[in-house]
């Protein structure tokens, strides 16, 4: 099972992240809970952000866990021997292209959510039913509709006309996670992140209340509808989700701060690296790599392609990339090779990446990556979003428009070389000692011409490093990968460093630029 939110360090906090907040509320006279907000016998995105904002204008109220202690103490082999009957499902056997399915809630999932459904602008709840599950061997009495649900995932028809795949699911916290064709689970998403890697501790909001808008037998997408709630902030969110090779959400989510919040996260996505070809030696494993993504990419407001590997150091990094209108951003699962993994039961290889689209006017702001010491490939430790340029006042209202392309390619064009992998080692001894001297290999992807542009000296490598000295560079045609390899030494100073490298022809890049901190 991957932990999420590692930034908290306690158990109080891992169920926060992984399971979530129930938001059930219950009086102190013994009462029955009852949901914190009431079906409305209509529904609109309009109606959706009148409740966000009446939320974030009242006081927060903390979750209340309110399922029995037999679901809490189910161990995890306990859990998963729950299961969701689909012939039992809401829309089993209609003929329609996608199907729902519910999680249990129990052992740490212990989030109860509510789930509703929206035919014709109607809701219509999908109240708790144990008729929806097979318990296994689980011995389990007196559940009632009161326990609600864990979370839901939707299923279509993705990589067969003849099976319902599962698509994307929502469960714990704001994350969900999707699926393209041949894909197989790996990054999530988050609806919001706020302080992520703050001193005084990261909040988790959560998606409390589900609408699902039933679709209809030709419907080629299918609409999801979330309440977001949390000691900071509310927010009302639209998914759109379109099935395929590329697996599209597009993401409206409107934003009520009830507090000043010091980090807002917009788009946050969450991923593992524990090693790579850059990292390799701290790990003693029998495969080559372990990693749902390697770098992150951003397309910026000036046109230019960066790429950063991913890197899993002794310490807790944060990187930060101004711009102003990003036109992309996402973490990349880039090597598709299986003989650089040889895990047959993770399949890394097969891990989406996601692209980040905005859609409209973002401003000034910061693309921000954070990379969280590991041991354990268990662990989510990378996390990347936009963080707004101005401050995020109480009272307001923020939009945010955003395409999550789930992929195997970002739509980097065919004239940009992409940096393919990244190596480093020992420098060599030339008169100092080893350890003084890092050596850095950049392999970047073929372009037309490559070897004869090499060869006449038309194509050259830019390096430069922001503290300490680039000692030679060196710049060849790669029989390999019929692309461009770039050789570099580099003697720290020890400062952290900046290290960059694009190839340029007539002065002008042709690559993607690659992006390197360096710790000392």
């Amino acid at each position: 099972m991957r932990i999420t939110g590692k930034i908290a360090a306690c158990v109080v906090c891992f169920i926060i992240a992984a399971g979530g907040y129930v938001f059930y509320r219950t009086s102190l006279t013994g009462e029955q809970p009852v949901p914190a907000i009431a079906p409305a016998k209509t529904f609109s995105m309009d109606i959706l952000r009148a409740k966000a904002r009446k939320l974030a204008e009242n006081k927060y109220q903390p979750p209340f866990f309110n399922i029995p202690d037999e679901l809490k103490k189910l161990s995890y082999d306990q859990y998963r021997d729950i299961r969701f009957v689909r012939e039992h499902g809401p829309w089993y056997n209609q003929k329609l292209p996608f199907e729902i399915q519910f999680f249990h809630t129990g052992s740490i999932f212990q989030t109860q959510v509510l789930i509703n459904e929206i035919i014709d602008n109607k809701v219509i709840p999908l109240k708790y039913s144990a008729n929806f599950f097979n318990y296994g061997r689980n011995k389990l009495a007196g559940l009632d509709e009161n326990i609600g649900y864990a979370g839901f995932r939707l299923h279509s028809k993705l990589n067969s006309p003849a099976y319902y795949d599962e698509l994307i699911s929502f469960l714990g916290a704001s994350y969900f996670r999707a699926l393209g064709k041949g894909q197989k689970y790996g990054i999530s998403a988050r609806g919001l992140a706020i302080d992520t890697a703050v001193q005084t501790g990261e909040e988790f909001p959560v998606f409390k209340e589900f609408w699902i808008e039933k679709p209809r037998r030709r419907s080629e997408t299918v609409k999801v509808y979330a309440l977001l709630d949390s000691p900071s902030a509310a927010g009302a969110y639209r998914f759109e989700i379109t099935p395929g090779k590329n697996t599209v959400v597009d993401v409206e989510a409107a934003i009520y701060p009830r507090t000043k919040i010091n980090k807002l996260g917009i788009a946050p996505l969450t991923s593992m690296y524990l090693f790579g070809e850059n990292t390799k030696n701290r790990f003693d494993d029998h495969r080559p790599e372990v990693h749902d993504s390697d770098g992150l990419l951003i397309h910026n407001g000036n046109d230019e392609w960066l790429w950063r590997p991913l890197d899993n150091s002794r310490y807790l990094r944060i990187s930060s990339f101004e711009d102003n209108n990003p036109k992309g951003f996402g973490l990349m699962q880039r090597d598709r090779n299986p003989w650089h993994y040889l895990d047959f039961e993770a399949y890394y290889e097969q891990r989406p990446s996601v692209w980040v689209e905005p859609v409209g006017d973002w401003g000034k702001g910061v693309i921000q990556l954070v990379e969280i010491p590991s041991i354990q490939e268990i662990h989510d430790n990378i996390v990347a979003f936009w963080v707004p340029g101005k401050p995020v006042e109480p009272g307001k209202e923020y939009i945010y428009k955003y395409r999550l392309n789930w992929c195997m390619e970002a739509p980097v064009p065919e004239d940009v070389a992409k940096v393919r992998d990244t190596y480093t080692g020992i420098g060599g001894v030339s008169g100092m000692l080893e350890t003084e001297k890092r050596k850095f290999v950049v392999n970047f992807t073929r372009l037309k011409h490559i070897k004869k542009d090499i060869q006449d000296g038309l194509i050259t490598a830019d390096v430069s490093a922001s503290e300490g000295k680039i000692k030679g560079v060196h710049l060849m045609y790669n029989p390999l990968t019929k692309g461009a390899v770039v050789y570099t030494d580099f003697i720290p100073d020890g400062k952290t460093t900046e290290l960059r490298i694009v190839l340029k022809k007539d002065d002008k890049p042709v690559s993607e630029v690659w992006s390197y901190q360096w710790l000392p």
